[in-house]
């Protein structure tokens, strides 16, 4: 049986898939030393589960950080909306799981296809329920008083209020995928393994810099008012469709000959790369335009809530001229 050092693996770089002959018959390796995998199944999404990778340690660890704070609230007496939970710990950390840790992380190099599901769930779909989790209100309501400023001046640091502006976040947010997928880089990532980690944690990253301040509950600095970010959410949606359609309608494969040296008999890269590109495509507007959805319903919220305040400081106005009146 093959045995491959897993520090090796994770080391050093393949060129292209390497033949390897094994009691069952000749095999390939993918991006780190790893095995090219069975064909796509979804018995093959459970048993590829993997819990022993530093993106699982540090999921698990922000849940468990997330319901201390969430335990330590309810000690005291406050309370803590059970949907920012749900939306913390399901799409948002779930989410990230169920692409990364799930038995379909042994797919996303091999199928360019499953990286696309990867790059929307990881860039477009988790950060925006981890910004609905408001996971830095939590943090500064349950931290003591030198780690609550500790946070506050990271918060409204320089570099923060650099990269959490909205036009940085959404040229960050549009110009990855074309620096990724129509550079070298992306061939790159096939080849390291590391490299391709790192990808994930940076997809994870400018998801949270572009959605947090648009449809985020935690306090930031420098926060657009709804129509402005409205806009902005509106201008993404034509940069998926052009990346999408490029993808669909490209006349090379990406990634030059990784995917064909693989031999899968089970899947063409041809076909495998135009569903890539209509997964980013469609994928891309359908959260584009709900997220645009969600926008409206808080824009339509915090006007009721500033139309009820108006209220209640018209009727103190009144009730103290009634006041002084009566005392005259």
């Amino acid at each position: 049986m093959l045995h491959v050092d897993p520090i090796f693996a994770a080391t050093s770089a393949v060129p292209s898939s390497v033949a390897v002959t094994t009691p069952a018959g000749p095999s390939v390796l993918a991006a780190g030393g790893e095995s090219v995998p069975p064909p796509f199944s979804v018995s093959a999404l459970v048993t590829g589960t993997r819990l022993d990778s530093w993106l699982a340690l540090g999921l698990v660890l922000a849940a468990g950080l997330y319901l201390y704070g969430v335990y330590r609230l309810r000690i005291r007496g406050d309370r803590w909306p059970v949907a920012r939970t749900v939306f913390f710990l399901g799409p948002g950390l779930g989410g990230i799981a169920l692409v990364t840790v799930s038995g379909l992380h042994a797919y996303d190099t091999t199928l360019l296809s499953v990286h696309m599901v990867q790059h929307m769930v990881l860039s477009m779909v988790s950060p925006i329920f981890l910004a609905l989790g408001a996971p830095m209100t939590l943090a500064l309501r349950t931290l003591p008083q030198a780690p609550r400023k500790r946070l506050l001046a990271i918060v409204h640091s320089r570099i923060a209020r650099v990269y959490s502006f909205p036009l940085v976040a959404f040229a960050i947010f549009v110009v990855n995928p074309f620096v990724l997928y129509f550079t070298d880089l992306y061939r790159y990532t096939l080849e390291h393994a590391w490299a391709h980690e790192l990808v994930h944690a940076h997809f994870i990253m400018t998801g949270c810099v572009f959605f947090w301040p648009l449809l985020g509950l935690d306090p930031l600095p420098g926060r657009w008012p709804y129509p402005a970010r409205a806009l902005l959410m509106l201008l993404s949606v034509p940069f998926h469709t052009v990346l999408g359609l490029t993808i669909m309608q490209s006349s090379t494969l990406f990634g030059g000959d990784w995917y064909p040296s693989l031999n899968l008999g089970w899947a063409d890269p041809w076909d495998d790369q135009v569903l890539a590109g209509g997964i980013l495509w469609a994928g891309g507007e359908f959260v584009s335009v709900t997220m645009l959805a969600v926008l409206v319903v808080q824009w339509v919220k915090q006007s009721e809530r500033e139309a009820r305040r108006i209220d209640r400081e018209l009727d103190r106005q009144e009730a103290r001229q009634r006041a002084a009146e009566s005392a005259a």
